[in-house]
């Protein structure tokens, strides 16, 4: 029951972060932490390119399988990396996406930089998370999870330059929120 109600509530999460990016249909998007490429479907299907980044190469390689149609068409690539070092090229995304991730950044302020580099001028990123006080309770290893509230995000965004930071929740009761912003065109 408590997974159901988990994955329910992430079900809501990703797709409210989904609809917050806007993907449009010439957009390359970079997904950082994309675990089990659970919105990867619909990135793929209304994005021109999508590149998916995350830590674990068996996460990456099975990605590549599932969507190796997608990574022949030259659609879809994943790489290993980690948010602080991401292994991609300078400007070359619109947007860019990661959802309960933020709890495991060794640095939000290096994670923050790194998304805004790899993002063209007016590229914009969408960080979906439940705050400290929801994550508190479920009690998580301190030693590999740091709970983060919503100003604990911010400021980290806004120093790495971007613009209109803000976070947003689709009502009060969800718990979850997420961070969004625009990358300024002069860094």
């Amino acid at each position: 029951m408590v997974r159901l109600g988990m994955n329910r509530g992430n079900a809501k999460l990703n797709a409210f972060a989904l609809d917050q990016l806007q993907v449009a249909a010439l957009d390359r998007v970079v997904e950082v932490g994309f675990g089990g490429a659970v919105v990867m479907p619909q990135l793929l299907r209304d994005a021109a390119f999508v590149c998916g980044v995350d830590r674990s190469q068996d996460v990456v390689d099975a990605a590549a399988r599932r969507f190796a149609d997608f990574v022949h068409s030259g659609r879809a690539e994943f790489k290993v990396g980690t948010v602080e070092n991401l292994p991609l090229p300078d400007a070359t995304f619109d947007k860019a996406l990661s959802v309960h991730t933020v709890y495991f950044w060794q640095s939000l302020e290096a994670g923050c930089k790194e998304i805004a580099r790899v993002l063209k001028p007016g590229g914009q990123i969408v960080l979906g998370f439940l705050p400290k006080a929801h994550m508190d309770r479920m009690k998580m290893p301190s030693d590999i999870f740091t709970p983060r509230d919503p100003d604990d995000v911010m400021a980290p965004l806004e120093q790495a330059g971007f613009r209109m930071v803000e976070t947003r929740r689709p009502n009060s009761e969800s718990g979850w929120v997420v961070a969004t912003g625009t990358r300024a065109d002069d860094r």
